[in-house]
């Protein structure tokens, strides 16, 4: 990979705004915005010192195309290790591309896709895992996905495999160096404590693989659909959830004919709600699809909201017998999938009609119900409890690692995998050129995590997720 040009990019969102940052990293990156950029003190863009700002004027053939503020970070302490210029322009589209332009023209190129953030991990300045968490950082919007990238971004997971490596590796040599000696027939590595240390590394890797479950959930929050008959709240309900107007309301039957999605962060954690069509039977082709579209939500989601009408229900044994026979339904085709039976309409209900729904509910196993009101929004925060009870948030709170990276959950578990022969090859009494294969492929994936095993496909597939200004 070619390194050793310059690069400019755009690194605030493309659009017109008050101001935009511009950012140029490379050897010669001061050198070559220093005659492009006019001191208003006359001091010499060459001569600063890192980690200085200095305002003046971006100049073309001595017409001032800008005022802007120019930021230098001189190698090695900048983002990526190399010579980093920041520019500070207005943030008028034309602006930004006719300095960008200029730039170009003077030995600078576009940078590509996470390119700045690739020179940092080339230079050292981060893991592989840390440039990782820095687009999980710019993507997160809630406060549980934010806490988990900033804690990746300052090592705490590369930290923890690092270390583990690093006492595999110690022994790793100690078993190769034996392997020199094979005809004295003598043991440099201590058996014991080795099996002692491939039972922690063991005990670590199934963690932070069963940590994957959560991450993934707080990376990509978590689908509930809202099901039920028709016109017995569900769009309410989605629109007290959100706390707006986000799905069309009425009194018709059949209002809602496809899925509608939002999302929202309970307790730091999001919720991605899907407000869908009512099932029931019926000939119009339209609502047929909507409800089609229904049991395809319920299958892909985690958990399942299912309103009724309490009113409805209470006043009808028929809707019960409907009710008690779609829960068993949904629940044998999903028993490990959670269903909360919403009672809506709690405002309606006097005190006697409260407890016969109340009681009705209890009996019913395998779920767990909520009474509330979608209209006037009572019981609409004791929902959002409930549903964040699903979400075992222990971990968060301890401050504990998660893995939330598909490609860091891949490598723990062939990780896990290679230990695991490791150790069942030393219960055998395997020989250590044997032991010594098995070794090697476990600190290979580990060493996948952090990027001290790597190659130009795997960087490429990586840092081509990223914004171009990153």
């Amino acid at each position: 990979m070619v390194t050793d040009d310059t690069i400019i990019a755009l690194a605030t969102p493309s659009g017109a705004g008050a101001i935009a940052v511009i950012r140029v990293s490379g050897k010669n990156a001061v050198k070559i915005t220093a005659p492009l950029f006019q001191s208003s003190f006359g001091k010499n863009l060459m001569e600063q010192p890192s980690h200085t700002i200095r305002l003046g004027h971006i100049v073309e053939d001595g017409k001032i195309l800008d005022e802007v503020l120019v930021s230098v970070f001189k190698a090695p302490h900048s983002y990526t290790g190399e010579n980093v210029v920041e520019i500070s322009c207005h943030g008028s589209n034309y602006i930004q591309q006719q300095i960008i332009q200029l730039f170009l023209r003077n030995g600078c190129r576009t940078a590509q896709p996470g390119e700045f953030t690739l020179r940092a991990f080339l230079n050292g300045k981060m893991d592989l895992s840390q440039a990782e968490a820095v687009a999980d950082l710019i993507a997160s919007d809630n406060a549980a996905s934010h806490e988990i990238a900033i804690q990746q971004m300052r090592g705490g997971f590369s930290n923890e495999i690092a270390e583990l490596r690093t006492e595999l590796l110690n022994f790793a040599s100690l078993i190769e160096l034996e392997l020199d000696f094979s005809e004295e027939d003598v043991e440099f590595a201590d058996r014991t404590q080795f099996k002692n240390l491939l039972a922690r590394i063991r005990e670590v890797l199934k963690r932070l693989i069963a940590s994957f479950a959560m991450g993934n959930v707080i990376k990509n929050g978590i689908p509930i659909a809202i099901v039920g008959e028709p016109n017995v709240g569900k769009s309410t309900l989605l629109n007290a959830l959100l706390n707006e107007e986000r799905a069309l309301v009425s009194d018709i039957a059949g209002t809602t004919r496809d899925t509608v999605e939002d999302e929202i962060a309970i307790g730091g954690i999001g919720f991605r709600f899907i407000d869908t069509a009512g099932i029931r039977e019926t000939e119009d082709v339209v609502e047929g699809m909507g409800i089609q579209r229904t049991f395809e939500k319920i299958e892909k989601s985690q958990v399942t909201l299912f309103l009724i009408d309490s009113l409805q229900i209470l006043t009808s044994s028929e809707r019960q017998e409907s009710l008690i026979g779609s829960l068993k339904k949904i629940k044998m085709d999903h028993p490990q999938k959670p269903i909360v039976v919403v009672a809506n309409k709690k405002d309606q209900l006097s005190e006697e009609q409260n407890d016969a729904i109340t009681q009705m509910l209890d009996q019913i196993d395998g779920i767990t119900f909520q009474i509330l009101s979608a209209k006037t929004k009572v019981g609409v925060e004791e929902l959002k409890d409930t549903l964040l009870s699903f979400v075992n948030t222990g971990a968060l709170r301890n401050n504990e690692t998660i893995v939330t990276n598909s490609r860091h959950y891949d490598s723990l578990i062939k990780a896990l995998e290679e230990i695991e022969k490791i150790q069942l090859g030393m219960d055998q009494g395997l020989s250590s050129d044997l032991l010594a294969i098995d070794v090697r492929e476990a600190l290979y994936h580990l060493g996948e995590i952090t990027g001290q095993v790597t190659n130009d496909e795997l960087l490429g597939n990586i840092f081509a997720n990223f914004c171009i200004g990153k």
